[in-house]
């Protein structure tokens, strides 16, 4: 699934939308990718364009709390991706709903503990589902990869 969230970045980030479902679909094929992961993504997409964030406070999305992470959260986001999620926060990328968001949807994915460049696809796709990308700045320490040649 997320080869093909990078496909669409790489085809599609331009123009800051990527065409509908069955369109995408036969792109999809024609590039290769299996009917299964094409599957599996645009039901993701959909289920991103289509959350119902009603079953948390209306108040999170202007408020200014701490996140304390639950054990089982921790087993699923380490320490590098907590730290991650906290600096969007703090450069104004996220709001705390936005957060718990992000949040719900790395404990969704099938992974023990996800790569930092999946979890920095999960947010680069929902801010560009919503047009809301962040300065070049910011977007590109989002993807730059964990290369030591980039640290300083």
């Amino acid at each position: 699934m997320f080869d093909i969230l990078v496909y669409l970045f790489e085809n599609y980030f331009d123009s800051g939308s990527y065409p509908d479902s069955a369109t995408l679909a036969r792109k999809l094929t024609l590039a290769g990718f299996a009917y299964d992961e094409i599957t599996q993504a645009l039901d993701w997409l959909s289920e991103l364009e289509q959350r119902d964030i009603g079953d948390y406070p209306a108040t999170l999305a202007q408020n200014d709390s701490f996140r304390c992470y639950a054990p089982f959260e921790m087993e699923k986001i380490d320490a590098e991706g907590q730290g991650f999620i906290m600096f969007l926060e703090h450069a104004g990328m996220l709001n705390p709903l936005q957060r718990e968001l992000l949040i719900d949807q790395v404990l969704a994915m099938n992974e023990q503990i996800p790569s930092m460049e999946k979890m920095k696809l999960i947010v680069l796709t929902e801010l560009w589902m919503k047009n809301q990308l962040p300065s070049h700045s910011i977007l590109g320490k989002l993807l730059i990869e964990n290369d030591p040649y980039y640290r300083h």
